[in-house]
């Protein structure tokens, strides 16, 4: 399917089921797809992002992954209120993206385009692309710090793993690039090769503890993780916000993505989101099927074993790792902003 022809059916979408809340505000895209031309092609593996607004300060479970109309779309709900400033928004490096361009599907009170006039000429100014990127950093260092060692096994992995994971996302802020999720290793050595500095790459790869594995190793724990994985889709009931990751509309991004990868070569890229997909099958199968969750976790133990994981120990240490390599990394990230090109002042 074409982006173009995907982006139209997410509008529809819109149309459908969100326009009628009592609570809509507008909707917007976000993710990969945003500036990519509507004649390119969207992947299997890749979904739409579209972010519903919402005047409730808590709202709904997201309807996250669904499969509409053939486009594969990624919905999400976020509180007006986090949109309310234009400063906090071009400060945060999740959101800002999304008003660099017009990205707005629809916006009945006018705001998204308010914010969308203010973001947009500053978006790629040095102090705001600082602040996403300080931004980023305070997301690992305090995310790492509480990590809780008295929770289940399988969710301290999960506390570890995505603030490990966001020392990519450092790097694609200060590049100016999308913090993307599941790609977020190939992305960092795109934005590293680009700007003549790959000699930390094998660092990062060395934090996450996958430098060294196979592609053949990759490869048994995607076979396993894809067992695990149509178990917790067949049994989830339980809700949690990532639970339509976790689903036979989902499988395609999560198995068949990281098949995608190992087959291009990236099997240690790949890693990240096999250990992510893995811990989060375990949070649904602990709670929804616990005489399961202990007959698979072998197979889940295993594979964080190869990332030199066994305990909350090791977890600790590694953890203890990323805080120190994250003076390396901002000066890194430092020496991007004051070769890229599309900085401003």
């Amino acid at each position: 399917m074409k982006v173009g022809l995907a982006r139209s059916v997410a509008v529809q979408w819109v149309a459908q089921y969100a326009q009628s809340d009592a609570g809509y505000r507008g909707a917007y895209f976000s993710g990969s797809t945003v500036g990519l031309p509507d004649d390119a092609e969207l992947p299997p593996s890749s979904d739409v992002d579209i972010f519903v607004v919402t005047a409730a300060d808590s709202p709904p479970a997201k309807p996250g992954k669904l499969r509409y109309q053939g486009a594969l779309l990624e919905v999400s709900y976020l509180p007006w209120a986090e949109l309310a400033s234009a400063d906090e928004v071009l400060a945060s490096y999740h959101l800002a993206g999304s008003f660099r361009t017009d990205t707005i599907i629809d916006d009945p009170t006018g705001h998204l385009h308010k914010l969308h006039a203010l973001i947009s000429p500053h978006f790629a100014d040095r102090p705001w692309v600082r602040r996403r990127c300080q931004a980023a950093r305070h997301r690992i260092e305090t995310r790492l710090a509480t990590i809780d060692t008295s929770a289940p096994f399988h969710e301290q992995v999960a506390a570890w793993l995505f603030p490990t994971g966001v020392t990519c996302h450092v790097l694609l802020a200060a590049a100016l690039r999308n913090p993307t999720v599941r790609l977020r290793y190939p992305a960092a050595r795109e934005v590293l090769t680009e700007y003549s500095d790959l000699s930390i790459y094998p660092e990062l790869l060395g934090l996450l503890g996958c430098s060294h594995l196979s592609a053949q190793r990759v490869q048994h724990h995607l076979r396993e993780l894809a067992a695990t994985f149509d178990a917790a889709a067949q049994v989830a009931k339980t809700p949690f916000f990532f639970s339509s990751d976790i689903t036979p509309t989902a499988r395609p991004i999560a198995i068949d993505g990281s098949q995608t990868l190992i087959d291009s070569g990236d099997h240690r890229e790949a890693t990240f989101w096999i250990i992510a997909t893995f811990a989060r099958c375990h949070t649904i199968l602990a709670t929804d099927a616990p005489q399961l969750h202990e007959a698979l976790a072998p197979a889940f133990q295993a594979a964080v074993a190869d990332l030199g994981i066994s305990s909350s120990r090791d977890l600790h240490h590694r953890a203890a790792d990323v805080t120190r390599f994250l003076p390396r990394l901002w000066q890194t990230s430092e020496d991007i902003l004051a070769s890229n090109p599309n900085i401003t002042e």
